[in-house]
């Protein structure tokens, strides 16, 4: 049986113990402490970690703040892999303008140093456990809020962040009014489908911050702007090649909106849900959070419907408040492709009609996230368990 792991806390009980007369055997076998090295210890020797401090190419204050983010993230449910604990040890040997290659068995020891961290094998759910909204998939991540560290983050400090993408030329559902002898009742539209993305992101009090805009094209263009630049103090823009969300825009989103967006007067922890996006589990996405204390909390595959408070409230009176805009613009344009300037005029009253504090609060409400109820997504109708019964129940 392999022994106890011990920490160093433990070492200096059992030796204070020792001073309290307790016996050296006694006190080692309380604590879980060799003999040897609870003797040595009284002799006067240093712990190993701090005997190889003056050795450590990083700092232990540096290092010790990396531990507790990894062990932090690991119980919010993705522990990162050795690379990227490598990777971001290698970046704040950057900063500190070191540049030589971190030994390759530096792992090893800041494993050794941290023995409170250890390794093991990601555990891969079953495809029938992550294809739906289930109750032992959110009572399993729900525990991830009641870490203590998690629980005490405050509301204003505490934020979800989703991405979404809306056609420049897409308007109503296609429903309209005509002459009833008329067969198919034919409307104008305007002509592009020119795909454009956006991340928006909201806190738990009801703060809302300006949106990244993610244009298609190879970069952002002075002539897609109305002239009228009031309504977008703020926003920030940028191009793809298709539209969409990248590796690089998240980075860039987290730079330029959510750090500058976000921070407390006083420094304070930051929590951050959002979804698996692939644009948000990078190394160097996760290595900004870590720098600025900010903690990811990832929902679990499929769940946005019930647990992702932006999808809850915010998207749907959103984009239908877009596609009443755009419409009435089409009435006065539908000669005329409508471009990125009119897409930017809709999206922009959209949001003034979606982005409202009561409209966001019922999110969060609704997810049961703030005020904080694991009962509100467990009752939520389009729970798989929940959507079967209905089901079920309407048939008979």
């Amino acid at each position: 049986m392999p022994e106890k792991q011990y920490t160093e806390e433990d070492v200096e009980r059992a030796v204070e113990a020792v001073q309290a007369k307790v016996p050296i055997s006694r006190a080692a076998r309380l604590w879980g402490i060799p003999r040897t090295t609870l003797r040595r210890r009284l002799t006067g020797s240093v712990p190993v970690r701090q005997s190889q401090e003056q050795n450590q190419r990083i700092p232990p204050e540096q290092e010790k703040r990396l531990a507790d983010w990894v062990l932090l993230q690991a119980s919010l449910g993705l522990p990162p892999t050795h690379a990227k604990v490598r990777f971001f040890a290698q970046e704040i040997l950057r900063q500190r303008g070191n540049f030589q290659p971190l030994g390759k068995h530096w792992i090893r020891g800041f494993l050794g140093r941290y023995p409170e961290i250890r390794t093991g094998r990601t555990r891969r759910m079953e495809f029938a456990r992550v294809k739906g909204a289930t109750t032992t998939i959110i009572k399993e991540w729900w525990a991830r809020l009641q870490v203590p560290e998690v629980a005490q983050i405050k509301p204003e400090n505490t934020y979800n962040a989703d991405e979404g993408g809306l056609q420049e030329g897409k308007t109503g559902n296609g429903l309209v009014l005509g002459l009833a002898e008329a067969r198919p009742l034919q409307r104008k539209e305007p002509g592009t489908r020119t795909w454009t993305s956006f991340i928006e992101c909201v806190s738990a009090t009801g703060v809302t911050l300006p949106p990244l805009i993610i244009f298609k094209g190879k970069s952002v263009q002075e002539q897609w702007f109305p002239e009228d630049l009031g309504p977008f103090g703020g926003w920030e823009f940028t191009a793809t090649d298709n539209g969409w969300t990248t590796d690089s825009t998240g980075v860039e989103w987290l730079q330029k909106v959510f750090f500058p967006g976000t921070q407390p007067p006083i420094p304070a922890l930051r929590l951050l849900i959002l979804d698996g996006h692939g644009s948000y589990v990078t190394k160097e996405f996760m290595f900004l959070c870590l720098q600025n204390d900010v903690y990811l909390l990832y929902l679990p595959a499929h769940t946005s419907h019930v647990l992702q408070p932006l999808d809850l409230s915010v998207f749907s009176p959103l984009k239908h408040a877009y596609r009443q805009k755009l419409g009435s613009q089409a009435l006065f344009t539908c000669s005329t492709m409508v471009g990125k300037r009119q897409f930017l005029t809709a999206y922009a009253y959209a949001r003034t009609k979606a982005f409202t504090p009561y409209i966001i609060a019922s999110g969060w409400r609704a997810t049961g996230l703030w005020p904080r109820n694991p009962l509100k997504p467990l009752m939520n109708r389009l729970l798989l368990e929940n959507s079967n019964r209905n089901g079920w129940r309407s048939a008979i």
